[in-house]
């Protein structure tokens, strides 16, 4: 039971009878940042009185005479310029919490129009290990498919693995060339991610041998066009001189970036320049990147050595990656790579040539796009495919397999305009209502506020930080166990314990910033028992664990049993309305598909059982009335915890 989409109803006719555009006035009524204030409070009357020419408070009042929420609120009340106050009825909100105890969902009902949603989420790259760039990805889709699922959606969650692409024309060169026999036979997959980053520095070092010329160049080219800018500036009058330093400060910055640029280059060739060994190894290679090519068509055309080796590395390198995906409880529907719409993309060019969506432009397939200067290529003029070629192959395949009314891929931000070409191209193509939508999410970044890598410049293995995770969690749980007269955990237990600790820190520490922002990568700060971490949430409902396993009857079950709340202290009242706001949480999280809306609810219900835990005596209430009701409301807290962190992909532990 949703309360704020239950007074939104009420109010979407009174809204109806002044004006017409009622739902964004809808989406002003909001839970009351202020209790004194009421419990929710509508801030419709002020826009809407500007649009009648009417006083705010005379909107208001109208408002209120047409609203009918006499069944579970309190009379309305108008406040300031205009504001409309609700407060809900104390009868009715244990009448609620009475039906939740008894509730498996906890008052979560689920939608009345389910849609089949189809989620493209993680898909890593196969030829190397995981890194840390994956770790977004992979867990917003996860938690994204749970909290669908979890109201009632189909949801068929799509692993898109890169399994086919020039990537793997680069270990089978390197493979071919380099390989280390006794490396690749105690560990394939980390010998196989060493060939591959051997074979792309060695492609990189000679495409910036050709670009740094062009890149110094440009350097000077812009030099002196700030110099002559400069001049510009001190010669211009004052009515010209805000226009010219303006122009100044664009030079200056696109100097500054083409000099970084330049000097980045630069240390990338310096790096197999200063490396007598490497530098051999370069020199030997100079057509590499051309060669590399020449492998990836041939394994694309089927030749019989590439196909093989092809074969053999991608089971060793999908056990990788399911180790991680394992040891992250993530798990997909389907797991279809690239390699599985191979044979399609002939056809999906064809398709768009024969409707005229595509057209030859020297001697490539391009699709031109209303509001896009460049056009999508969806076939080089060498007969090579690309990315959109097989995303729009995928597209029409879930189409025809699913029919989703909705498909959502969560992928870097740096992806926008790439999705934004792709969705135009396949609304014209598939001739359907679906909706697309790029969820597109931030960087990870170091201390240093820079993309997240090791000191060596590489970019850190996923399966690395989880082990640095639960190590720093299983010191942090021997610590606390061993200071206690009697320690509680053996080994097995406290092992337990750090993995569901660990793991569940670096879960949470992305899903509860904001999808879009950067966030700094911390497992110091994402262990913390203070503040909004997974283990600040672990521990409050280990900590109701604690209150029940203290309980001189099984206080779970009397709790349980429990039919009226006693809600007379502030706190307790505070903490039922969170409780009962869990339902609002989860389809605030699907408004525009941020995990963070249920991050930060269960921060608050967790801040609010503190409070409550702080001036409500559970055990030594006064009464045995009473004592019930604060049992319940802590075996509420601690369902709705477990639950939400179940969301959110994330488990807990009985004690810590």
């Amino acid at each position: 039971m949703n309360i704020l989409s239950q007074i939104r109803d009420r109010f979407r006719p009174a809204l109806a009878n002044l004006t017409e555009g009622v739902d964004p006035l809808l989406e002003m009524i909001r839970p009351s940042q202020d209790a004194s204030f009421g419990d929710y409070q509508a801030n419709c009357a002020m826009p809407l009185g500007k649009q009648l020419g009417l006083p705010p408070r005379e909107v208001a009042q109208r408002l209120i005479d047409g609203l009918n929420v006499d069944d579970f609120c309190d009379p309305p009340e108008i406040a300031g310029p205009g504001f409309i106050n609700l407060r809900l009825k104390s009868d009715w909100l244990i009448a609620q919490l009475v039906a939740a105890l008894s509730d498996t969902r906890l008052g979560v009902d689920t939608t009345d129009s389910p849609d089949v949603v189809v989620i493209d989420y993680s898909s890593p790259n196969v030829a190397k290990p995981m890194h840390v760039g994956h770790i977004r990805s992979t867990v917003i889709g996860d938690c994204l498919a749970r909290v669908l699922r979890h109201l009632g959606h189909q949801v068929i969650g799509d692993n898109h693995l890169g399994d086919w692409g020039t990537q793997f024309g680069m270990i089978i060169y390197g493979y071919k060339h380099f390989v280390e026999d006794a490396a690749y036979q105690e560990n394939p997959v980390m010998e196989l991610s060493r060939l591959y980053q051997r074979v792309n520095r060695l492609i990189e070092f000679h495409a910036g041998k050709r670009n740094l010329p062009l890149r110094d160049q440009k350097v000077a080219q812009l030099e002196e066009q700030v110099d002559t800018q400069l001049s510009v500036c001190r010669d211009a009058d004052e009515k010209q001189k805000k226009k010219q330093e303006k122009v100044l400060r664009k030079l200056q910055s696109q100097l500054a970036q083409t000099r970084k640029e330049r000097d980045g280059l630069a240390e990338k060739l310096s790096q197999v320049t200063t490396d007598p060994e490497l530098l051999r190894v370069a020199e030997e290679h100079q057509d590499i990147g051309e060669a590399v090519l020449q492998e990836t068509v041939r394994l694309h055309a089927g030749d019989e050595t590439n196909l093989a080796l092809w074969n053999e590395f991608l089971p060793k390198c999908r056990e990788e990656i399911q180790r991680v995906y394992e040891r992250l409880d993530i798990h997909f529907d389907v797991e279809y790579g690239e390699s599985f719409y191979h044979e399609q993309l002939a056809q999906v060019v064809d398709q768009f040539l024969e409707s005229g969506l595509a057209r030859e432009s020297e001697g490539a397939i391009c699709v031109f796009l209303e509001d896009w200067d460049a056009p999508m290529i969806i076939r080089k003029k060498d007969g090579a495919y690309l990315y959109a070629t097989t995303d729009l192959a995928t597209i029409r395949y879930r189409m025809d397999t699913w029919q989703p009314d909705l498909m959502l891929y969560v992928v870097d931000h740096r992806q926008s305009e790439h999705f934004s070409k792709l969705f135009t191209a396949a609304a014209s193509w598939v001739e359907s209502e679906v909706e697309f939508r790029h969820i597109g999410f931030g960087t990870v970044l170091g201390r240093d506020g820079r993309p997240y890598r090791t000191r060596s410049g590489d970019t850190v293995g996923l399966e690395n930080l989880l082990d640095e995770a639960v190590a720093k969690a299983h010191a942090v749980v021997v610590d606390n166990d061993q200071r206690k007269p009697e320690p509680e955990m053996s080994e097995e237990e406290r092992m337990q314990v750090a993995r569901v600790v660990g793991h569940g820190a670096i879960k949470y520490a992305d899903l509860s910033h904001n999808r879009t922002s950067d966030y700094e990568f911390d497992t110091d700060k994402m262990l913390a028992l203070e503040g909004n971490t997974a283990t600040y949430l672990q521990y409050s409902y280990a900590r109701v664990q604690s209150i029940f396993r203290r309980a001189e009857v099984d206080a779970r079950r009397q709790s349980q049993q429990v039919t009226t709340f006693d809600l007379g202290h502030a706190a307790e009242r505070a903490l039922a309305l969170q409780l009962l706001r869990f339902s609002e949480a989860l389809e605030e999280v699907l408004v525009d598909f941020r995990p963070n809306q249920l991050t930060d609810y269960l921060f608050k219900l967790a801040q609010m059982y503190s409070v409550f835990f702080e001036h409500c005596p559970v055990l030594k209430a006064e009464t045995d009335g009473l004592r019930h009701s604060r049992l319940a409301l802590s075996d509420l807290t601690s369902r709705t915890m477990q639950q939400g962190l179940a969301l959110l992909g994330i488990e807990v532990v009985e004690r810590m």
